[in-house]
Parts: structure tokens; C-alpha cells; sequence
């Protein structure tokens, strides 16, 4: 079965993320405090894939939230799903050093992507013909 790890980055990608939780949770009938209530065993059959399992049955969501603003970080966390996200899992800079985490997120993305084009080139011999491929979520604010 394959894992997803969702990043979002900056506000318009947060505020995408947070929106994306709130339906995955839904579908998945996890509520905003990472407890399963659903009432279908369809429901729990897949989430693994967004979700790793806390302690005492909780699920917690395989994201990494990025931002050079804590601001977006506060209004992610204060939203009906924010208790849901592990709080070290939140990634944001200080105002002194903002260009320098931008730099070190910039050349981690670069390097997260360029992983599924490597794994296509090491790996095109195993994979079968629907093997799935990356799926990437991209949005853009100008501001």
C-alpha cells in the first residue's frame, strides 16, 4: 500500500492543505481530534495512506506545513482542524532568519522533487504498467 506525505508551503498552500484535511477527515470519518467516528469499515480500509495511528487510536495526518510566517501557522492551528496536525510538524521561520529558512526549503523542495524522477529512472524496470506516479497539488498567490 503506498504512504502520502503532504506538504503544503505558504499561505495560499496552507490554506489549500487545511481545506484538503477537513474533507480527507470527513471521508475518512476522523473528526477534528483525530478520532475514528465513522461507521463504515470502507472508511478505515485506506487511512494509512494519509494517516499515521497516535496513541490511543488517534490519526494524525502525514503532513509537513511550511511557511515564512508564523502568522499562517496560528490561523491553521486555530481552525476546526488544527488539533489534528502534530505541532512539530508545523515549519515556520523567525524574522531574523527568514531568508535563511527560505533558502534551506527552497533546496529541500528541489530535492523532493527531483525524488520521483529518480525513482522513475532507477526504477522503470520493476514498475508495472499502472503503477501510480506522484501527485502534486499546486496553487499560486500573488501578493
Amino acid at each position: 500500500m503506498r504512504e502520502i506525505v503532504h506538504i503544503q508551503a505558504g499561505q495560499c498552500g496552507n490554506q489549500i492543505g487545511a481545506k484538503f484535511w477537513e474533507v480527507i477527515s470527513d471521508e475518512h470519518g476522523i473528526d477534528p481530534s483525530g478520532n475514528y467516528v465513522g461507521d463504515s469499515d470502507l472508511q478505515l480500509e485506506r487511512i494509512s495512506v494519509y494517516y499515521n495511528e497516535a496513541s490511543s487510536h488517534k490519526y494524525v495526518p502525514r503532513a509537513i506545513l511550511v511557511d515564512l510566517e508564523p502568522g499562517t501557522m496560528d490561523s491553521v492551528r486555530s481552525g476546526a482542524f488544527g488539533h489534528l496536525f502534530r505541532p512539530d510538524n508545523f515549519i515556520f521561520a523567525h524574522p531574523t532568519d527568514r531568508c535563511q529558512l527560505a533558502s534551506r526549503i527552497l533546496g529541500l523542495l528541489c530535492r523532493l522533487l527531483a525524488l520521483p524522477v529518480r525513482r522513475k529512472v532507477g526504477w522503470s524496470r520493476r514498475a508495472g504498467p499502472f503503477t501510480p506516479g506522484p501527485l502534486r497539488r499546486q496553487s499560486t498567490a500573488l501578493g
